[in-house]
């Protein structure tokens, strides 16, 4: 069952460049930054209501981000909705012939376990299921 929006990731060149806009003109509270070595990636989160901006830096050009941005420029790159169970969502997706991008769950930011649909199963949108550490969500 999906809890809510967790966020939506926004792939950018740089964050650094991209924060005072995020910040300062709309007024979001910066929650924290990472790296995430596995997907090659600089993360920052944005507090917007209930839900958070992700932004995404490509720190690999081999990274799925950076070539989001070659192919598609800067802009939405996926829609995370959250899970408590993210093993059982993705069995009962499968067993629905939505195709996954992944087939188990991996690990994503903030130490969330993350899967992604694929984008043709979605209309064109990338979608990621996030379950965060003990099952809930925030």
């Amino acid at each position: 069952m999906v809890k809510k929006v967790d966020h939506i990731g926004v792939a950018v060149h740089s964050i650094e460049e991209v924060l005072p806009f995020y910040q300062e003109t709309l007024g979001l509270k910066l929650e924290g930054m990472e790296t995430v070595e596995e997907q090659g990636v600089k993360v920052a989160f944005l507090k917007a209501g209930e839900t958070k901006i992700e932004l995404l830096e490509p720190v690999s050009k081999e990274s799925a981000v950076a070539r989001f941005i070659e192919k598609r420029g800067e802009g939405i790159h996926h829609l995370a909705l959250a899970v408590d169970d993210i093993g059982m969502r993705i069995h009962e997706l499968k067993e629905h012939g939505i195709k996954m991008i992944d087939e188990t769950p991996r690990n994503g930011a903030g130490g969330a376990s993350i899967a992604f649909l694929h984008p043709k199963a979605a209309n064109g949108v990338l979608v990621e299921l996030c379950e965060k550490k003990g099952g809930t969500v925030s």
